[in-house]
């Protein structure tokens, strides 16, 4: 992220009209991801400056995205809700600088279903420059890792894929199993557990939408997720407790050893280590489709504390772990950078993207 300009405090009236502002715009956004009613939106942003335009589109953009991705898998967005939390606000002259994390619900409903409403969060982390002009308050550029910064024409249809509510109801199952039989190497319950308390800025999320304090946070050294994911399974206080083994491991004066915190050591140690198995790696239609290995789709065989590793141009670029499955039995993952709370484990990836489907033996 880029650092934001050194500046001196600004006047407590100042920093209640520039928090106004930046809630409003954030809210404006959210109703923007569902509605797409871009002449609301386009009042907080200049269409005389290219770098504001740019920032508007990268919002109307996500949201083509966001609409087209609900299409394809037979479910309707229907309502948005964005928290705040504004970090710093430096002033110079006629410009602003502000950084902020943003929290944001999503609650979608299946199409042909009675099923309620369901919800998942995410988590982003911001870095504004505003500008007034006119005497209101405009974007003029942002920064941000967007988890829905994707090309909707890119989407893969779900033809083909097999849903079973009975899932949810295995995944509840399962857990209450495994939290019962503490003689297992791996508890997939309080993996779960761990995933959902520590998923950061995402809606949903435990401990405050905090990082646990005990590990050191890699955001702005490459990314977090394969971190997260060691903690998830590897913490033995509150996570799945599997043993620190060879270079894998976690020391809090020095952080994580590479094959803690880097996606392709950390899916080879996975594999090689006998502490995960592959179940099958393809694209969204190789995992979703029923063959004769797999009857209802290799993604029918995750269970709740197995991951998921995601591969572009051959190399692994994010880990997610599965934390259950939604009414209608679609998968459901947490992860960091950027943070998602019970996100349906496809939502920002496209045709192009491989998936590892990786079972973490008991």
């Amino acid at each position: 992220m880029a650092m934001l300009p050194q500046a001196a405090a600004a006047p407590k009236e100042l920093d209640e009209e520039l928090s106004v502002f930046i809630r409003q715009l954030f809210s404006e956004r959210a109703h923007y991801l569902i509605h797409q009613d871009k002449d609301k939106l386009s009042r907080y942003y200049l269409s005389s400056s290219a770098s504001s335009r740019n920032a508007m589109r990268h919002e109307t953009d996500r949201s083509e995205y966001v609409q087209a991705w609900a299409e394809r898998r037979g479910i309707q967005f229907v309502n948005a809700k964005s928290h705040v939390r504004i970090i710093r606000i430096s002033k110079q002259k006629d410009k602003a600088y502000i950084s902020t994390v943003e929290s944001l619900k999503l609650d979608y409903a299946y199409i042909h279903s009675m099923m309620p409403v369901q919800s998942f969060g995410l988590g982003t982390r911001h870095a504004l420059t505003i500008t007034k002009t006119d005497g209101k308050w405009h974007v003029l550029r942002e920064w941000y890792l967007d988890p829905l910064e994707e090309n909707p024409k890119l989407i893969p249809d779900s033809d083909g894929m097999i849903l079973s509510s009975n899932r949810h109801v295995e995944s509840s199952e399962l857990e209450k199993q495994s939290a019962s039989n503490s003689k297992r190497r791996y508890n997939r319950h309080k993996a779960v557990e761990y995933a959902n308390k520590y998923a950061g800025a995402a809606w949903g999320s435990g401990h405050k939408h905090r990082y646990n304090p005990k590990y050191r946070d890699y955001t702005g050294l490459g990314g977090d997720c394969t971190n997260f994911a060691s903690q998830c399974i590897g913490d033995r206080q509150e996570g799945g407790g599997l043993r620190m083994s060879g270079g894998w491991h976690h020391i809090k004066s020095g952080g994580g050893s590479r094959t803690w915190v880097q996606t392709d050591a950390f899916k080879d140690f996975l594999l090689r280590s006998g502490y995960g198995t592959l179940i099958a790696r393809g694209n969204f239609q190789d995992i979703v489709t029923a063959n004769k290995r797999h009857p209802s789709g290799a993604i029918a065989k995750l269970r709740p504390g197995d991951l998921i590793a995601y591969m572009l141009r051959g190399d692994v670029d994010h880990f997610s772990i599965v934390v259950g499955f939604d009414m209608n039995g679609y998968p459901l993952v947490n992860s960091h950078t950027a943070d998602r709370y019970r996100v349906p484990f496809d939502l920002g990836w496209d045709k192009h993207t491989t998936y590892l489907l990786i079972h973490i033996r008991d």
